[in-house]
């Protein structure tokens, strides 16, 4: 279980985007990088593929590792650890370390 998922909102702790938040859009767990939004943001050079559409130079968000990201809490609106706790049902969950609340 990843501690990081779709649709989270994290926290850049290291690197050239240091200090800013994103929503996850894209997990790749083989590699341990995920895709945030607007965030390690690269050049790409395009090709016209119709006449609609024409080529040119492109921004688009590259994968970022994993461990250069901190999850925020959406209780405590802070950048904390993810811990797991197993709850009464027998399911897996994942726990605020700094308020102790589910995500």
């Amino acid at each position: 279980m990843f501690k990081i998922r779709k649709n989270d909102l994290v926290l850049v702790i290291s690197g050239k985007d240091k200090g800013k938040q994103g929503k996850v859009l894209k997990v790749f767990r083989k590699e341990n990088r995920v895709i945030v939004e607007k965030v390690n943001m690269v050049k790409k050079a395009m090709r016209a593929r119709s006449a609609e559409q024409r080529g040119g130079v492109i921004s688009i968000e590259a994968p970022i590792y994993i461990s250069k990201l901190m999850l925020i809490c959406k209780n405590c609106s802070r950048p904390t650890r993810v811990g797991f706790k197993i709850l009464e049902d027998g399911t897996k969950a994942r726990i605020c370390k700094k308020c102790n609340s589910t995500i």
